[in-house]
């Protein structure tokens, strides 16, 4: 049976170049994806989730309210409730009501989310060392200058 990337290579003369590397990388994104799903696993976290509690992280020590949660996360989710209500339900994070728009709530990373996260840290690290070793750092540069000049042209 063949793998993804060679039933793409055999059908590479009937899509145009743009779809290739649109779906070239799609699957490069979901190779890198499968390492860290891995390593989260193991703290028994969803990508989702753990991307919460990153940016939750970064914002300390303000909370942040829901629309710009949605807004920061590297995939977007349409259930952020479901997903706060879970990390709340595990004490890693906290909610409230702001008090200067009482229709918005605030979510707050906990000290026990913090622990989670500087348990991952190093583990998370790795795996994208290991994933990207193979690559020179002049290779990673291109590359990273690549991808965000994709996601600045992108709508």
């Amino acid at each position: 049976m063949a793998d993804t990337s060679e039933i793409l290579r055999r059908r590479g003369a009937e899509r145009s170049l743009e779809e290739r590397v649109f779906q070239s990388l799609m699957l490069a994104a979901d190779h890198l994806l499968r390492g860290e799903i891995e390593v989260l696993r193991i703290a028994d976290l969803t990508f989702p989730q753990y991307n919460i509690l990153r940016i939750l992280r970064g914002a300390r020590p303000e909370a942040l309210s829901c629309g710009t949660l949605s807004q920061r996360m590297l995939t977007r989710d349409s259930d952020l409730t479901r997903l706060l209500d879970r990390l709340e339900d595990r004490g890693l994070v906290t909610r409230a009501r702001d008090p200067r728009d009482r229709r918005s709530v605030t979510a707050a990373i906990t000290e026990s989310g913090l622990q989670v996260l500087r348990k991952l840290d190093g583990p998370i690290d790795r795996v994208h060392r290991e994933q990207l070793k193979h690559m020179t750092r002049r290779q990673l540069d291109t590359l990273l200058a690549l991808a965000e000049q994709v996601r600045r042209r992108t709508p």
